[in-house]
């Protein structure tokens, strides 16, 4: 009979213990939510759709901190994306193709994520990708094709993408939400939808074989903004290990004050025709679009101060940081490429002022074609030159090392060449999703493709992009003014030519 009990007792252990042995075979894992099934690629690869994170924002919770997820029983079946957080629906907007855009229904029953792993098992342990949409804190969603993580799981991670409030409903401040709060904070939401998705990895993510020690936040352009502020806030502190910001690194950028946005706030809702709280609260989701854009704050408690305050006091989470923009980062305007050489010179003037001299040396203007070429040359040296100053006073608190890169290519596009390589062109480098894109892709693109990704994989794993078989990719560091070109060839460059790297390092210091 003890045999026979020892027996009994070592199979339940032995079933008990399947769901996380057999994270890709059975399709199941145990969340602290319930069960979930997954749904299986012809790669291996599996991924896990619309896991909820937080509670819906909806009703009394609208405006306030994300609240825990109701559990499940039985099994739930992540087969869809979660609908992308309410905002106004644009399919495409060039230079932004329908692949870089929200493709599924929004609504404020939002928040959750997604999950790709190539893991047989929990214990394999994979470095963690948490990918932070951009879109102006007005649109996005962890759904759009681009972001797929596919290829970056066969590459060896876990890849996650989330939703998080955006636009009135994740940043709207006013006297009441500051009032009704334990902090005595309003806004934020958005960011604070963040902190929710990370500690949910931080209790989860090990059932899917990832490791919740090595955790990178990515984002590129808004998501950039999210990856610093989170960097700088005390409340995500040991939620992460590594960040990635892609076109959002730079000099001299101002974050609003409470007090200021609370104002605007009021303003805001007198314009929906609410005289309180409960008034806007009581509005439908579509009622409340339009009129003014709200971001983030300083809220005195995701953000005491502003991210660059906190930097120069080393208050920050300091983690490996990897940063970088694209060549083309403005061409969606009109007239990039294109102003006249009148226009420029005034331009230059009304930027520059007692400098526009200076600036027209290096940059001259003396017919159409030649102001347009400095246009794009000066706009691409200034965002060169801001990054490398943001890294330099990062370096004076941090002791974790910088990554820097600029990124030369431009998705071939015959039918608008002025686009360049435009603002996120870079995104499907790094997640590998040339495949997602009906462009006439060459060589150059796969091979470029290839080597970004595994310079993500590597510093996802490591905190440092380095790996056999790549072109090496220095630290930042004060003493040399390089960074690494991304494009058709990679490898190390200056960050501008001498006389101009100092003209826009003694213009930003102005404007400081």
């Amino acid at each position: 009979m003890k045999t026979l009990a020892f027996s009994c007792l070592a199979l339940a252990l032995t079933f008990s213990l399947l769901p996380l042995r057999t994270v890709a075979v059975n399709g199941t894992v145990k969340t602290e939510g319930g069960l979930l099934e997954g749904v299986a690629m012809s790669s291996g690869v599996r991924v896990f759709k619309g896991i909820p994170y937080a509670a819906p924002p909806v009703g009394d919770l609208r405006w306030k901190p994300p609240q825990p997820a109701a559990k499940w029983n039985g099994v739930r079946k992540a087969d869809r994306f979660s609908d992308s957080c309410m905002q106004a629906l644009t399919r495409s907007r060039n230079p932004w193709t329908k692949e870089f855009m929200v493709q599924n229904d929004a609504s404020e029953d939002c928040l959750g994520l997604n999950v790709w792993i190539g893991a047989k098992a929990a214990s394999e342990k994979r470095p963690v990708l948490v990918w932070i949409h951009g879109g102006a804190f007005y649109e996005g969603s962890g759904e759009i094709i681009t972001y797929d993580g596919e290829e970056l799981a066969k590459k060896g991670l876990v890849v996650v993408t989330i939703n998080y409030r955006l636009g009135i409903f994740g940043f709207y401040i006013h006297p009441e939400l500051t009032k009704e709060s334990p902090q005595n904070a309003s806004g934020n939401y958005g960011l604070l939808d963040c902190v929710a998705a990370l500690q949910w990895i931080q209790k989860n993510i090990a059932a899917f074989g990832g490791d919740p020690s090595r955790v990178t936040i990515a984002g590129q352009s808004a998501g950039a903004m999210a990856v610093h502020a989170l960097t700088a806030s005390p409340l995500a502190k040991g939620l992460f290990h590594r960040a990635i910001a892609e076109s959002g690194s730079g000099v001299g950028r101002r974050t609003k004050s409470l007090a200021t946005s609370e104002q605007d706030g009021v303003k805001w809702a007198e314009t929906k025709g609410a005289t309180s709280l409960k008034d806007l609260r009581a509005k439908s989701a579509a009622d409340l679009m339009g009129g003014a854009r709200f971001a983030p704050v300083v809220d005195g408690w995701f953000l005491p101060a502003e991210v660059p305050a906190i930097f120069a006091q080393g208050k920050q989470n300091d983690v490996p940081t990897l940063t970088g923009l694209t060549a083309d980062e403005g061409s969606s305007s009109p007239t990039y490429g294109k102003v006249n050489f009148e226009e420029f010179a005034k331009q230059a003037q009304q930027r520059f002022g007692a400098q526009a001299e200076a600036f027209l040396k290096l940059y001259p203007s003396g017919d159409q074609n030649q102001s347009g070429l400095s246009q794009k040359q000066s706009a691409r040296d200034q965002g060169l030159v801001s990054m490398y100053l943001w890294a330099a006073e990062r370096a004076k608190t941090g002791k974790t090392n910088a990554y820097t890169y600029y990124f030369a290519r431009g998705i071939p596009w015959p039918e608008h060449p002025e686009f360049g390589a435009f603002h996120t062109g870079d995104v499907p480098y790094f997640f590998a999703n040339l495949k997602h894109l009906n462009r006439p892709w060459e060589a150059v693109d796969r091979k470029l493709s290839e080597t970004a990704s595994d310079y993500w994989v590597n510093f996802a794993k490591t905190g440092n992009p380095n790996g056999k078989g790549l072109p090496p990719w220095p630290a930042f560091d004060t003493k040399q003014a390089v960074t690494m070109e991304l494009g058709e060839k990679t490898g190390v460059r200056a960050v501008a030519e001498k006389e101009k790297l100092a003209f826009f390092t003694d213009y930003f210091a102005k404007q400081r």
